[in-house]
């Protein structure tokens, strides 16, 4: 893949909306991963026609900032940006007509990036979409489509956050911290908030004092449950203090599921299991605890953001998803047809 992969980024659109992303924030993937791509260090191509794939260089959350009227609820500006830069590239290129978009993909880490992409129905239906938002109840489709890790950096920096206690030293056996922000997440409040159970730690809000970072790294497990939309930080800040993840979510497909088995180094609860989450948990034996952690801890370089990427990375394994799905395009086929 290193030496074929080349990618095309159109050079149309002007920032803030193109070229461009929040590189500190819940959506840093998304700002990160169009940073380095403009940088064109890794992958990049000048030549359109020795490229494999060609990027759509929007960002969903700077359409949202900047086009979104929440006043009216109104996404109609979103989509008609979105259609007329398609218009443009497909009128100006031959790439996106020969393949019906199939060899071109975009990335969001925002919960709309399903709904940016519908306006374009070959966006939706044939490109390749780098999502956030891999919920396959709107349309998120594993063959073609890329599950995108959220990953939640206020400083734009992973200094600090990598690394944990060893599991000897981990006092409490699962904890979340976070608002009220979906019904699943009001589901595992509702249940466990009030329980004052020191095994099972739930809050809404942290008590005066207690670090957040302190109770992940002190923690066997670390529970992800869906917010409004099924993507959380919450799993890669799991990963990062080598807390084995618990996710709780229905029709989500977990980053880079093609040659990671999520099975083996996190657990994943049903959300009609909320109320069983202390007897599932315990019912983890310790040898499978530790084989479980000791995986976090092996995969952990795969979720890394660098300030200059490095091989296995998380950069290098966004591309890699949208290398396997390009694989498995024949753009002869649309083109003879």
């Amino acid at each position: 893949m290193e030496k074929m992969f080349k990618i095309y980024v159109y050079k149309e659109g002007e920032p803030p909306i193109f070229h461009n992303g929040p590189c500190r924030s819940i959506y840093s993937s998304e700002g990160r991963f169009i940073h380095e791509l403009e940088k064109g260090n890794f992958y990049t191509t000048e030549d359109p026609d020795e490229a494999l794939v060609y990027f759509l260089p929007f960002s969903v959350v700077m359409l949202v900032q900047y086009l979104y009227e929440p006043e009216t609820s109104n996404t109609d500006a979103i989509g008609r940006t979105v259609v007329d830069y398609i218009d443009v590239i497909s009128g100006k290129y031959p790439y996106w007509n020969r393949s019906l978009g199939a060899d071109h993909f975009m990335l969001s880490c925002h919960d709309w990036g399903p709904r940016t992409s519908s306006y374009v129905p070959h966006l939706f239906h044939k490109s390749i979409r780098v999502l956030c938002n891999a919920n396959t109840s709107e349309g998120f489709n594993p063959s073609k489509d890329a599950s995108f890790p959220e990953i939640n950096l206020l400083t734009g920096e992973v200094e600090g956050l990598l690394g944990g206690p060893s599991p000897s030293h981990r006092s409490i056996l699962a904890f979340f911290a976070g608002r009220l922000h979906g019904y699943i997440r009001y589901l595992l409040l509702n249940e466990w908030k009030d329980k004052r159970d020191p095994d099972v730690q739930v809050f809404d809000q942290l008590p005066k004092g207690v670090s957040y970072m302190s109770k992940l790294k002190n923690s066997r497990f670390c529970l992800c449950p869906s917010g409004y939309e099924v993507a959380s930080p919450r799993i890669v800040e799991a990963i990062y203090a080598e807390c084995v993840p618990v996710l709780i979510s229905d029709n989500y497909v977990p980053a880079f599921s093609d040659v990671l088995n999520w099975k083996s180094f996190s657990i994943q609860i049903a959300v009609k299991d909320i109320p069983n989450i202390k007897k599932i948990l315990m019912g983890v034996s310790q040898r499978q605890y530790l084989r479980m952690q000791r995986r976090v801890k092996q995969v952990q370089r795969h979720f890394v953001v660098n300030a200059t990427p490095k091989r296995y990375d998380v950069f290098h394994m966004i591309n890699h998803s949208i290398w396997l799905r390009r694989l498995n395009i024949h753009v002869r086929d649309f083109h003879q047809s």
